[in-house]
């Protein structure tokens, strides 16, 4: 319990190992900041493209995007349904949009419904869709309405004389 740090040299191509108890709580280590994954401008994508993380389109891609975050570049496109937290847009999308916040920009062509928490669209922004607003799901258990029938058997059996 009160022994003297052992200060002999250690073998060659060994390190010391750091006490259990010095090591910083997991939810204190520093994690480097995550960098996002681009899509080049000569780049095109046939298929699905799913990630984690922030993605930035400068190029193609012929299938659906489902990201935490996406930035469509001016060249970018994509042909095919996108889903994320956040979206900012500046090329072209044909297909639906789901994400909590989508800004679209000058440049931008959406041929497709959007749904959203919150839209922003600058002057010049082509959208052709319906904008639709996002339900959260409710924490309360859902009501049902005293004029609605629960089509069990034992409903059907009673409602039927």
């Amino acid at each position: 319990m009160f022994s003297k740090p052992d200060k002999r040299p250690l073998p060659p191509g060994k390190t010391a190992m750091p006490s259990p108890t010095m090591m910083p709580p997991p939810d204190q280590i520093r994690r480097s900041p995550k960098v996002a994954s681009v899509i080049s401008e000569d780049l095109t994508i046939e298929g699905n493209l799913v990630s984690e993380g922030e993605v930035h389109i400068d190029g193609k891609v012929h299938g659906d995007v489902k990201v935490a975050r996406l930035t469509l570049g001016e060249h970018g496109l994509i042909d095919g349904s996108v889903t994320a937290e956040a979206v900012e847009i500046r090329g072209k999308v044909q297909g639906n949009m789901t994400a909590k916040l989508v800004r679209l920009f000058a440049s931008s062509h959406i041929e497709g419904d959007i749904t959203h928490e919150q839209l922003a669209m600058e002057t010049g922004a082509h959208f052709q869709g319906r904008s639709l607003k996002l339900q959260r799901p409710s924490s309360a258990p859902a009501q049902h309405s005293a004029g609605v029938i629960s089509l069990t058997p034992a409903a059907s059996a009673t409602s039927a004389g």
